[in-house]
Formats: structure tokens, sequence, C-alpha cells
């Protein structure tokens, strides 16, 4: 095996035979030992890789196919879906919790709905007119999403007007499908989500009957 000090000077013997040869370019004689064998190993026609490589062929294509993968969308999902259910919430309200109802409301809300913590006598003042009607909202002829559009915004602008008292048609189903009331319990399920809505009670025969409720809402704050 031979030493270190046998190997540097065999390098350095090379790199003076590289030096002295007038064949060799100027260029190649300033590269470091290693470059310039490497260099003079090529030049002298030791490898050469065009013809090493002429007859070798390209492989055919594959038939397999290119999948691309979608990238992850950069867009905070889990949020915008809390905030467009926050917004929802603001709009159409909740469901109420059980604790919110009142003993023997827990199944859906038909003929009367009282907030929990009210007295049992709203109802009764509600029946009798206490508050005057202030508004009236007809829901006849719209669809299911329609009527729970056109219902938040009337809350809405009711409760911005300060109303205390409204009336909201929903119809008895005589014209609907299988003469069906698709709005009354849906309306009437859909006013207990709202906080705003303290109590209903269906209303008097000739102010509508089972085809319309009366609507005690919150009083504005200020």
């Amino acid at each position: 095996m031979a030493k270190l000090s046998e190997l540097k000077a065999l390098l350095a013997a090379k790199r003076e035979a590289i030096r002295a040869d007038p064949q060799i370019p100027a260029k190649a004689r300033a590269m470091s030992p290693a470059r310039a064998i490497a260099r003079t190993k090529h030049a002298s026609g030791d490898v050469d890789l065009r013809k090493a490589f002429q007859d070798v062929a390209p492989l055919a294509p594959g038939n397999r196919a290119r999948l691309v993968v979608p990238r992850p969308s950069s867009a905070p999902v889990k949020r915008l879906q809390d905030e467009a259910d926050a917004l929802a919430a603001s709009k159409y309200g909740s469901a109420p919790s059980p604790s919110s109802w009142e003993i023997g409301q827990e199944l859906e809300a038909e003929q009367t709905f009282r907030r929990a913590g009210l007295g049992s006598d709203v109802l009764t003042k509600l029946r009798r007119g206490h508050w005057v009607v202030q508004g009236e909202l007809d829901l006849h002829r719209l669809t299911v999403g329609e009527a729970r559009e056109a219902l938040a915004d009337y809350l809405f602008d009711a409760r911005s007007r300060g109303w205390r008292c409204v009336r909201v048609i929903h119809g008895k189903g005589l014209s609907s499908p299988n003469r069906e009331p698709i709005l009354k319990s849906k309306v009437r399920r859909w006013l207990t989500q709202w906080e705003s809505v303290l109590a209903y009670c269906e209303a008097p025969h000739h102010g509508g009957g089972g085809g319309a409720v009366i609507v005690l809402l919150k009083s504005r704050p200020g």
C-alpha cells in the first residue's frame, strides 16, 4: 500500500508533467491535478461518450397516466365556515336549548310558545289584544326558502323599528299538495329560534285563525 507521502509525490510529478507538456492547452495546465488528469484522459480519447452511447436507443414513453395532485387550498376553511355559521345564526337564529322551553313545549310548538321566565299571563294578554299589532307579514305563495328569508328580514326590520307585536300569516296549506300546511309548522318552529321572539299564539278567527300567529317581540334596548 502506497504511503500518503508517496501519493503526494506522484501527484506533484504528474502536475509537473502536465505543465511541461506543450500539447496540453494552457488552460488545462492551470487546473488542479485531478481535473487536469481527467481532462487529459478525455482529450486523449480514453472515454468518448458520444461513441460509447451511439448505439443506445431511448426508451419508449410509458403508457401510465400522469396524475395531477391538486395542491391544498390556502384558504382558512374552518374560520370561513365558523363565520358563515355565526352570520346565519345572527339572521335566522338558533335552536333554543331545552332550558329555554316551558314544560310541555319540548315537542314542536304548534298553538302557542312562551319563552322560559315569562309569566303565564303573557299568552292570555297576547290572545286578548293587550299589545296592538303594529305590522303584518304575508308568506302566501312563497317557497320554504323564500319564506324563511322573508321572515328573518321582517323580524330584523320590526326590531329596528321598535315594534312589539306583529302578525305573521303562513296560511293553512289549503292550496298546497295534499292540502298539507307546509309553512305552518316551519314558521312556528323558526319563530322559537330567535331570541327576540318572546311568545306567540295562534291568531283569533277574525285575524287568520290557524293560518297566522301573533308574535310578541322584545322591546328595543335604549
